[in-house]
């Protein structure tokens, strides 16, 4: 966008929102009588829904449908699945997805998948080959072929999916993508995402303490290397430990980094590098710094996008004197620049974009129930697995070029490493046996 005095700009601006508005509600907004209200009658019964990973955000998530039919729950872990039990007490229980989904099948329209990132894709899989339209936690998947699978499989079965990264759908998120694509501040070629915490470089745990009664341990580590149970590992530190998850960035990166990647239109970055501590066979680093490159998109130009977690912070941040966000995404544009987090945004400079205000638009279903409109009657989700798989992958190839320590060449098509074949090994894992997509 050509440089233009403050108030012209403005103006622009909002006249620009109004049809950015009217072009992202058609993508989100669902009519009201989709779902039904008072006194209307919903376009189909109410959905069957099952739950793999009860506990903890799966509750959550179990709440955020509990408008449809709640018929089965599966969790390994009897203890911290007992508040959904009490909660949705006519399920069935199950410690055993496969044996849920088989026995089952014909009761089931769709799965709330809520379990472990390592367990994430065996259990889509399997139920989206069996026509089930799926609800899957971010991110997607623990490794990058993983993701692929699913995203191959969700659009050969065509079913309805849903990354669980909820602020895609809301207000401030979607606000930030409008200003974006109009161009409030102009050409963006540089962004920067974070998230405060991080943990790991832990050393596995030498003592084997019994497992608790409360607890199916084979059925926890899934397609992953047997080990010894330790406390450890759950039921919070399990994404510190390469075997089950990335770190922080597997944990946050499909949260900040989805912000940029539906304002600029992002799919597969063409390189990746990253630098933190020095490399730990067993877990995940304290801190990390990882960079994306991506190349020319139609008329949009290439980006550099940057991650940083474990404390590190992109240093414009400071220099401008732009809020701490514990969570946030910095866009840098030739016009000026946007910090948001979840739900909050500042233009910076500050007096140039004064009279710059929030963009009007039309309310959206909750995350959740956009997905439970998806399953009924076809319409788009936000977050469907065809987006949602390249932005998952892109957050994985962080953790990839790190443990190679190697900037890497990415040849998307065929999902394979081109420049530094030993980095093709964090692509893909064996399952251990037993186990199979």
């Amino acid at each position: 966008m050509k440089k233009n005095n403050t108030s012209r700009k403005s103006r622009a601006t909002r006249r620009e929102f109004l049809g950015v508005a009217a072009s992202l509600a058609a993508l989100t907004i669902v009519p009201r009588h989709v779902l039904g209200g008072p006194g209307e009658a919903a376009p189909s019964e109410k959905l069957n829904i099952a739950c793999v990973g009860a506990g903890g955000r799966g509750y959550e998530d179990l709440i955020s449908v509990s408008s449809e039919n709640i018929v089965a729950i599966c969790d390994v872990d009897d203890k911290r699945a007992a508040p959904t039990y009490e909660r949705f007490p006519k399920a069935k229980r199950f410690y055993d997805f496969r044996e849920m989904l088989d026995k089952e099948e014909k009761n089931i329209d769709a799965v709330v998948v809520a379990s472990t990132d390592h367990t994430h894709i065996p259990v889509s899989v399997m139920a989206m080959k069996m026509g089930k339209h799926v609800y899957c936690e971010k991110p997607m998947a623990r490794d990058v072929h993983e993701v692929r699978v699913a995203t191959q499989v969700a659009r050969r079965y065509g079913v309805a999916t849903q990354l669980g990264n909820g602020a895609h759908s809301g207000y401030n998120y979607r606000s930030v993508v409008a200003m974006i694509k109009v161009g409030t501040i102009g050409e963006v070629r540089e962004v920067h995402c974070w998230c405060d915490l991080a943990w790991g470089n832990y050393d596995r745990p030498k003592a084997t303490p019994p497992v608790p009664k409360h607890l199916k341990w084979d059925l926890w580590l899934g397609p992953a290397p047997v080990r010894p149970y330790h406390p450890c590992y759950i039921p919070q530190a399990w994404r510190s430990w390469w075997d089950f998850g990335n770190g922080r960035l597997g944990d946050m990166g499909c949260h900040m980094i989805d912000l940029p990647f539906s304002a600029l239109d992002l799919k597969y970055p063409a390189t990746i590098e990253a630098k933190g501590p020095p490399v730990h066979h067993e877990s995940s680093p304290v801190w990390l710094i990882s960079k994306w490159t991506f190349s020319k998109r139609g008329d949009l130009p290439p980006v550099e996008l940057t991650w940083y977690d474990g404390g590190k912070r992109p240093p414009l941040q400071k220099q401008h004197n732009m809020p701490d966000y514990p969570e946030g995404t910095l866009f840098v544009g030739s016009e000026g620049m946007l910090i948001a987090d979840y739900g909050r945004f500042k233009l910076y400079p500050e007096d140039k974009f004064a009279d710059v205000r929030r963009p009007r638009l039309p309310d959206a279903l909750p995350h959740a129930q956009e997905w439970i409109a998806a399953c009924k009657t076809g319409s788009p989700t936000g977050c469907h697995f065809d987006y949602a798989g390249p932005l998952t992958e892109t957050v994985l190839l962080g953790t990839v070029a790190y443990r190679a320590g190697k900037k890497i060449e990415w040849d998307a098509e065929n999902m394979k490493v081109t420049n530094c074949p030993e980095a093709n090994d964090f692509i893909r894992r064996e399952y251990r046996h037993g186990w199979k997509l």
